[in-house]
């Protein structure tokens, strides 16, 4: 069954336009950037990169990605709009990678497209390299689970309802129509701490500019949050000193001499690498 993309990849490509739409020009982009800056990334990995914006925004920033989607129109409009880009038709479901490929896996509002988002964190874990990162911007569980509802007499409300049941719904603006998923924040959570990764930033970002009646709406409501998880380094086993034994010199009336063990003591070093580069 269809999400709607290949419909509504045209409308996509005219309502983004070269700079995006408010909310990446002036909620997303600036905390997203400044969390790639953070980092020292070589190569990165932009899951469901649309007509190619944010890998863009990373060549601009000196790091070279791969950019996929399984929208074939948004690719050719991607590759039309950088040509010196690395741009593929894929899916996060099954990503065509070696394991350990990628220093950044950058999922810039994906996670509400994939239906099957447990084998999409999986694919992530496994073609990160161990210290990488996956940096995420995502709908708010909060936002995607309500609406804005009209009260007679009264402002607009946002109303929140089946919070905890996973569900797709049909969304619909300026002649686009997708579907879009959405889950309860346990759900991401569950899922990219059972990969084995490691949260190291969240946050549930304002807007930092535009026209003030539109920035005050996206105040009153959670509308996005940004995650960075890091897959951790593996360590060696834990390295064992041992201790010889020493026989005891006091007897026990009736008893043997006893040969007391003294305990097995080891000692397990536990730490993170800095973010390196990697070769492509």
């Amino acid at each position: 069954m269809t999400n709607g993309w290949d419909e509504s990849a045209e409308a996509w490509i005219r309502d983004m336009g070269v700079d995006g739409d408010y909310s990446r020009r002036h909620v997303l982009d600036a905390p997203m950037l400044a969390r790639v800056a953070a980092g020292a990334y070589g190569i990165a990995l932009d899951l469901g990169c649309g007509e190619g914006r944010f890998c863009r925004m990373l060549a601009a920033a000196g790091i070279r990605s791969v950019g996929i989607d399984p929208t074939e129109a948004l690719i050719a409009d991607a590759k039309a709009k950088h040509p010196g880009g690395d741009y593929r038709v894929g899916r996060a479901e099954s990503l065509d990678f070696s394991d350990r490929s990628f220093d950044l896996v950058v999922s810039y509002m994906t996670f509400v497209d994939i239906a099957d988002i447990a084998s999409a964190i999986g694919e992530i874990a496994r073609v990160l390299r161990p210290g990488g990162t996956l940096l995420i911007a995502n709908l708010n569980s909060f936002n995607s689970a309500g609406s804005w509802v009209q009260h007679k007499g009264k402002h607009r409300r946002f109303e929140i309802d089946r919070y905890l049941e996973e569900r797709a719904s049909w969304q619909s603006w300026r002649g686009i129509r997708i579907k879009n998923w959405h889950r309860p924040l346990s759900t991401y959570m569950t899922l990219l701490l059972g990969a084995g990764l490691q949260l190291r930033h969240f946050a549930e970002p304002a807007p930092s500019s535009g026209d003030a009646v539109t920035a005050e709406q996206y105040r009153r409501v959670p509308y996005f949050l940004i995650m960075e998880w890091q897959k951790p380094i593996s360590l060696p086993p834990p390295a064992k000193i041992e201790r010889p034994m020493r026989p005891s010199s006091m007897k026990t009336p009736g008893s043997r001499s006893a040969i007391v063990p003294m305990r097995t003591r080891s000692m397990r070093v536990d730490g993170f690498a800095s973010s390196g580069r990697t070769a492509w």
